[in-house]
């Protein structure tokens, strides 16, 4: 079983990224449930992270697992587009 791990960038407050968070989560829920860890970091708090991932647009989807990694920019509501790109199963 594979363990999918993601990071999202977000810009809080912004109507892309409070749709980003709520997308990903019902993403994950339907086709990966009990398979993800979702980590969300806010550029405002970590800005060091931003520039070590070389964030150059929010909001920012990052799957970290598994390999090869993949990015996502956009407020994730692509449901065929996300399974294509992060190579989930479906």
């Amino acid at each position: 079983m594979k363990q999918f791990v993601f990071q999202l960038f977000i810009n809080p407050g912004t109507i892309d990224s409070t749709h980003a968070v709520k997308n990903i989560q019902l993403f994950c829920e339907k086709h990966l449930k009990g398979m993800y860890e979702i980590e969300v970091i806010d550029i405002k708090e970590h800005p060091g992270w931003a520039t070590k991932e070389n964030v150059f647009a929010l909001p920012l989807l990052i799957k970290k697992m598994p390999l090869p990694e993949d990015r996502l920019i956009g407020d994730l509501s692509d449901t065929k587009k996300m399974l294509k790109i992060l190579r989930v199963e479906n």
